[in-house]
This record gives structure tokens, sequence and C-alpha cells, in this order.
């Protein structure tokens, strides 16, 4: 857990356009990873409509969470909102390194209330921005299956960080802690909250690396900038959480199982959750009767502009959209990218032909009718 006891802090808001506030309050061990913290706060302030009170608050456990909140009610969600409201600010100034450190920010482990608890992952929200969306935050390091689990989120947050322009091994710069003893009476575990802009994970070297400069490298191959924000922009939120899936079943060498998060309703503060690995046959929710043999999945057949969703059919480790190079453990999610690959190409169709007789809004809602049949 990356948050675990509690010291007094006074945090000065930077007074830009839509404010926030100073607030003096107790906060636990935020100052592991100060750098990213204090170059997102001027970026949120810029406009920052749902009130939030200072990025901090995301990172922090359910209750603590809340009272920094603001307009968003799922405190699960803090952080992607956080996340997603900064990159928007940034993204309309053109400014890649604000881009970059937003993406960092969502990437930043959440305190839970115990060594080895893992963190509930946000649903209720759907970020605007897909390369927000594409990332989930760390985990607890003595969670279960934390060390693939963390090595594929910083791979795809690499990944983001390079389709817009910006250092993919900056990614690295958001690792956690080696783990630490679960059972711990205390909850610190491997931490430190010492005051320094400098972040004291990185001063005092307990910053645990996921993965080599050689796997980034590897990782962002290909990637070309420029998806920020335009339609070819295509990674949902069901797709992330299936490639940080993907990955990690890959990194731990079990090419058939998947990593799952289970979540215990009526959770305190951060809440329950465990990581389990799961066979890839029960974890995907193949309609084998619909798949016929090798047959196409996706039903929906709305045209825009006579663009169709690509195909979906059964291959690799479970399902692939064709055309798209990704294998996807859950059908779901492979069908959510078929749709979203339709919208793309329909919304640059609008785009770049104004008497093409359809709007960005026509293929937006396509891409909804389309989803409702997942």
């Amino acid at each position: 857990m990356l948050f675990s006891s509690f010291a007094t802090l006074l945090i000065a808001s930077t007074v830009l356009a839509s404010p926030i506030p100073a607030w003096k309050r107790e906060v636990p061990q935020e100052h592991s990873h100060d750098p990213i913290l204090i170059a997102l706060r001027p970026i949120l302030a810029l406009n920052n409509p749902d009130n939030i009170q200072d990025p901090v608050f995301g990172l922090l456990g359910n209750a603590a969470a809340q009272n920094g909140a603001g307009n968003i009610a799922d405190p699960d969600c803090l952080q992607q909102a956080t996340a997603d409201q900064a990159f928007t600010n940034a993204k309309a100034k053109g400014d890649i390194a604000g881009m970059t450190v937003a993406l960092q920010y969502r990437a930043l482990e959440r305190n839970t209330g115990s060594v080895g608890l893992a963190s509930v992952q946000c649903t209720s929200i759907q970020a605007k921005n897909p390369e927000i969306a594409a990332i989930q935050q760390h985990q607890d390091p003595a969670s279960a299956n934390a060390a693939a689990i963390n090595k594929a989120i910083v791979l795809e947050l690499a990944k983001q960080i390079a389709s817009i322009g910006g250092d993919p091994l900056k990614a690295l710069e958001t690792g956690t802690f080696a783990p630490g003893q679960i059972g711990d009476p205390t909850g610190r575990g491997n931490t430190c909250n010492d005051e320094d802009p400098n972040g004291c994970i990185n001063t005092k070297n307990l910053l645990v690396l996921d993965a080599t400069e050689e796997e980034i490298e590897a990782a962002v191959a290909g990637v070309s900038a420029g998806g920020s924000g335009d339609a070819a922009a295509t990674t949902t939120q069901d797709e992330a959480t299936t490639t940080t899936q993907d990955a990690a079943a890959t990194a731990t060498d079990c090419p058939d199982a998947t990593v799952t998060v289970t979540v215990t309703a009526g959770a305190e503060d951060a809440g329950q959750a465990t990581s389990t690995a799961a066979p890839e046959a029960t974890s995907s929710a193949a309609p084998a009767a619909d798949a016929g043999a090798g047959g196409n999945l996706q039903k929906f057949t709305g045209n825009l502009g006579g663009i169709t969703a690509p195909a979906v059919v059964p291959g690799g480790r479970g399902f692939q959209v064709v055309g798209n190079n990704s294998d996807f453990l859950n059908v779901g999610a492979a069908l959510g990218r078929s749709c979203d690959v339709q919208h793309n190409q329909c919304a640059n169709a609008a785009n770049s032909n104004r008497n093409a007789g359809f709007t960005v809004g026509d293929c937006d809602t396509q891409n909804n009718a389309c989803r409702a049949l997942i």
C-alpha cells in the first residue's frame, strides 16, 4: 500500500483560472511522487469545473478522497477524473509535457487499507480522453500478481505517452515501492513521506522500476505521435482492462491465465479488491453458438458512410478484430474495439467531408447503438 500513515500538511494552491483553494488537512505519504503532483496542480487549475480540491485526493482511500472530490460522486473514479480534466486542459494548450504529467498521475498507486490490498478500478465514469481511459493505477506491490499488473500498466502508459509525442521512458517514474510485509500492523510497507520536490521515492532510492528501458522501447515501437485527442485514438476503458490482463498473463509466463479484479460491495475507504488468476476458458464470455466455425461475432450492421464495424473472430489467445494487431481474452472488449474502430473511421469521414451527409454526433449515436449489442 502506497499511503498508510497520516501527517499534517498545508497545501498551497496555484491561483490560476478556476483556482484550487488551500486546504490544511491530514494526508498520508503523497510526497513520494511529489514532482508529478506539483506539476499537475496548475494544469488542473486552468479549468476545474468539478471543483476537485487537489490532485492528491485522487490518490487517497475513499473516506479521505471524498473530502476533496468536489462534484465527483464516486471516489473510486476521482483519480481518473482528475487526470482526464488535466489532460483536457493541457491538450487545449498543445502542452505535451502537461499531457504527459496527466497520464503519469493516472498511473500512480492509490491508497488502500492494508499492505497487499489492491485498489478498486473506476467503472462508473468513462474518461473523455482515450489516452486516459487506457491507463489504470498501479497496485500495491504486495498484492496478487502485482509485478505483472504494474509492468503491464507501465508499458501501456509508455505507449500512450509516445502517442502524444512525449518521452515514453517517463512511464518508469510512476513505479512504486518494494513489496511490504502482508500483515504489517503499522500498514506502512516500504514507503516514505518526506516533503521533497524531487519525490522521496527517488531521493531515497526506493523506486522499483516495473520494466527495463529496452522493454519500454520495444513496447512503443511502431507507435506514432499525433494520436492524442483525434478520431484515430481508439483505446477504450474496456480494452484497457483487457490489455492489462493480457500483458499480465504474458509477463507471468502463463499464456492461459488472465488477471481479474473482484470488488467486494460496501468496502470501507479504498474499497476491498483482490486479484486472482483465472483460466482463459472461464474469463472469456464467448457465445460459442454465435461464433460458428470462426464466424463474425460482431452483429452490429449500422454503416454510416458505408463504414462497417470490422469483424470479430475467434483467434490468437481469445478473439481478434480483423485488421487490428491485438488479441483479446474477453469477447466484449474485442467487440468494443470493433465498435470504436468504426466510430473513429466514421468521425474521420465526417470531419474530412462536410458533404458526407452525417456528422460526428451521428457517429457517436451509431457507436452507442453498436456498444448496446455487446
